[in-house]
């Protein structure tokens, strides 16, 4: 008897500092003095690369450190994401680079400008997570509001992120003419003046960087503990172009995934065309005891110093072979097109990953046997936006 394929998985990786678990920069192999270094970020990103992988992400967020009992424990403070995906760019050939974008607390302006920098540094690999602030805490380090419901956030991501991709618009693709002989550099009439006014931003525009090669990079947004799940998968259907779901186990991202297949047909779009990823937290090792026990050792170090981190979604604690299995089996069942794989530890997390598991992917089938080129938007079969201002004039 055949037994038919299964489809291709995609494959990312979040990229956080020592890994996920809190104390993982206490494992022989962490590097924890070079968590602040462009070379740790460079390696990791090339490792990424070289292994195919669909993209990195690379989180980041404005909680402060909470100072409660044996938060001295962890590592503290990071580096902005965006910056260290502007600084891997150049170094990298095939790997998306998606860093997290807070859109509460920020202006837009400035966030489409960092991002469009990305794509054209990147050359059209740049993607963004755009994410809510939601604590007093970070709403106090910039002093300007208190912080809002969960609905009122996620309007404000809905008004950011439109804001941002008319402000790409704004220049048409083929504004920049470049004519020696006249001396015109910019065809005038091709720069538009946004003039969004919504409940949150009153932008007029235009832009000062041209629409970026991939005119917009895609939007990933993250469908996580439920808290605000009503008010998220709205936005997700609008707007998302890759979505991250968190769940504890394969049935319950099979219904993620379907909610948000659903929201995204209620937005007009085609639900086929908008993949999920499940998150899925690893720790790998040779056998199923060897990593047990180490993360027994992590969960002991962090218990001295404060509760351990308790799973955020799906976590896979064994070996490379029994993670590409669950990947097909996620990918086969219709509980995700893809994964997100989140280390509990890196950089070894990482290792075993392009090392072992990709390897693993390849011959089952999940994977491609070389990187994809192109863009982020090619490797998801994305098509290219349509110009908002083109289309208004036409």
């Amino acid at each position: 008897m055949t037994v038919p394929a299964r489809p291709e998985a995609y494959l990312a990786v979040e990229l956080a500092g020592a890994g996920r678990h809190p104390a993982a920069w206490r494992l022989p192999g962490a590097r924890a003095a070079e968590l602040f270094s462009a070379g740790y970020w460079i390696e990791l990103a090339q490792q990424a690369d070289a292994a195919g992988l669909d993209f990195v992400a690379l989180p980041d967020s404005f909680v402060p450190p909470d100072g409660t009992e044996g938060a001295e424990g962890r590592v503290r403070g990071r580096l902005d994401a965006v910056a260290i995906a502007a600084r891997v760019a150049p170094v990298t050939s095939t790997v998306g680079l998606v860093p997290t974008a807070t859109v509460t607390h920020t202006e837009p302006f400035h966030l489409s400008k960092a991002i469009a920098t990305l794509d054209f540094v990147s050359l059209g690999r740049a993607g963004w997570q755009p994410a809510v602030s939601r604590t007093q805490a970070e709403a106090d380090l910039f002093g300007r509001r208190d912080a809002a419901p969960a609905a009122v956030l996620w309007r404000e991501v809905a008004d950011a992120i439109e804001v941002v991709a008319r402000l790409w618009d704004s220049w048409e693709d083929d504004a920049v003419i470049r004519d020696v002989a006249t001396g015109r550099y910019l065809d005038r009439a091709k720069v538009h003046y946004i003039d969004f006014s919504g409940e949150f931003f009153s932008v007029k525009g235009p832009s000062i960087t041209p629409r970026p090669p991939q005119a917009h990079p895609p939007v990933v947004l993250h469908l996580g503990d439920g808290s605000d799940e009503a008010d998220a998968v709205a936005v997700i259907g609008r707007w998302a172009d890759v979505v991250r779901v968190a769940a504890p186990d394969l049935a319950a991202s099979a219904a993620a995934r379907q909610r948000v297949r659903a929201a995204v047909a209620a937005a007009g779009r085609d639900p086929d065309v908008v993949p999920v990823l499940l998150d899925v937290e690893t720790l790998l090792a040779a056998t199923a005891g060897d990593a047990a026990r180490t993360l027994e050792q992590l969960d002991g170090w962090a218990g001295a110093t404060g509760p351990a981190a308790a799973p955020g979604t799906l976590r896979a604690v064994g070996t490379p072979d029994e993670l590409a299995e669950l990947i097909g089996d996620a990918v086969g069942g219709g509980a995700a097109d893809g994964v997100t794989l989140a280390p509990l530890a890196l950089p070894d997390g990482l290792r075993v990953i392009t090392g072992e598991l990709v390897p693993a992917l390849v011959a089952r089938g999940l994977r491609p046997a070389a990187p994809r080129p192109g863009s982020l938007r090619d490797r998801f079969g994305l098509p290219r936006p349509a110009n908002y201002f083109t289309e208004a004039r036409a």
